[in-house]
């Protein structure tokens, strides 16, 4: 496999609305056994940088949204980290990092220079006051600095301009807690796992949901469809937020759903429904990280299945693929059973298979996903290799997936 190509992971950091506002970009090489043993830190953070930016660009990466990027000593104090664009990356000092009269210097001079720096895993200590005066951002590494012996450490933080991020929070009362000590930023498996966040009600407008994906799976006349969402005002207002909230180089707003649908076309549409599923009236849209993750998780499997040989010629299998994807986190996310969504759609017998036990291609593509969501790119690997598939294509499939938003269009 060749050295030069990298898979880039990406774990979500959300504001104190659980919006998400940024991601750590994670370096990850097949080479390696595992994620954890990545010994040059220097090498995976530079290998980050080169495919971010010339490989395939922060925005497919990022969004918009900034992106943290770890830093040992010297890729920090070489030149190189110039080529960043200061408005889009956060630099994150590792916790290896000695304090010196020449690390201040740098950093001074990087943040004169306009860039977010930021202290990772980091414990109070007077040795870093002089950085504390310079560096943005603080995190807290939970399972280092447990939460019931923040409430000291945060107050010697306080006469410093610095915000404070927690990492690996893993529930949801360690979120709240660290939110009410003054947290800005948090990151961890609480976030990024839909199958620990607090479950919802399937409630009408969900039924509904489902039944317009039936309708538009099954091509049905405009009317039948304007007809579905006319027995669900809430339904036709969320759907209409949420096109509207992404920019889709249109010259007005769509104002119903027969101009959505003649305006962005039944592929769009359909695609918006199966979103609207997570973005329920509370929720922030498309800033909710649930959202973020069936979109990426659902683009993902169907950029895969575009490039699987054992697809090739299906002209359904990438529809299936990203519906699959979509359907495969309700069960996790609302108080409904998989028979039940598969009873009130008409779907595949591969992609029934696949959302109940991991059968078939299908299931094979979603049991891939969720590889990499866990950032486990030692299995992962294993299993793209067994279906034919190259690093260079589920590398690209990884960045198409990333920037949804742009492929929404």
């Amino acid at each position: 496999m060749p050295s030069n190509s990298h898979l880039i992971g990406r774990q979500p950091i959300l504001n104190r609305n659980e919006e998400v506002v940024a991601y750590e970009l994670l370096f990850r090489s097949a080479e390696f056994d595992n994620a954890a043993n990545v010994t040059d830190a220097s090498h995976a953070s530079a290998s980050v940088i080169i495919n971010t930016l010339s490989g395939f660009g922060l925005d497919h990466i990022l969004g918009p949204h900034l992106g943290f990027i770890n830093l040992e000593l010297d890729l920090l104090m070489s030149d190189s980290i110039s080529i960043l664009p200061k408005e889009r990356v956060v630099l994150e000092l590792l916790e290896t990092l000695q304090v010196t009269p020449e690390l201040i210097e740098r950093c001074r001079f990087l943040k004169e220079e306009g860039f977010i720096l930021a202290l990772d895993d980091h414990e109070y200590d007077p040795i870093y006051a002089e950085l504390y005066e310079i560096v943005d951002i603080i995190k807290v590494d939970l399972f280092v600095s447990p939460l019931d012996k923040l409430a000291e450490m945060i107050e010697r933080f306080r006469k410093y301009p610095i915000k404070l991020l927690a990492e690996k929070v893993e529930t949801r009362d360690e979120y709240l807690r660290c939110r009410d000590m003054g947290f800005e930023y948090f990151q961890g498996y609480y976030f990024a796992k839909p199958s620990v966040m607090e479950k919802k009600r399937f409630d009408d407008s969900g039924t509904n949901l489902l039944k317009l994906m039936r309708l538009l799976s099954e091509d049905a006349e405009i009317n039948k469809v304007e007809q579905a969402f006319k027995e669900s005002p809430g339904l036709t207002y969320k759907l209409l937020m949420l096109v509207n909230s992404v920019s889709l180089g249109l010259r007005m707003k769509i104002q119903n759903v027969r101009h959505a649908v003649s305006a962005l076309g039944r592929q769009q549409i359909k695609r918006w429904v199966q979103l609207a599923l997570f973005a329920s009236d509370g929720d922030t849209g498309l800033e909710n990280p649930l959202v973020e993750m069936a979109a990426v998780r659902a683009a993902f499997m169907e950029h895969l299945a575009a490039n699987l040989p054992e697809l090739r010629g299906n002209i359904e299998s990438t529809d299936q693929a990203f519906m699959t994807g979509i359907l495969s986190l309700l069960e996790r996310i609302y108080d409904i059973k998989m028979e039940e969504i598969i009873v009130n759609l008409d779907l595949s017998d591969d992609v029934k298979g696949a959302l109940t036990d991991r059968s078939g291609i299908f299931g094979k593509l979603l049991s891939l996903s969720e590889l990499f969501e866990q950032l486990d790119f030692k299995e992962a690997t294993i299993q793209f290799e067994e279906l034919g598939l190259s690093q260079e294509v589920v590398m690209a499939a990884q960045v198409k997936a990333y920037n949804w938003r742009g492929g929404m269009r």
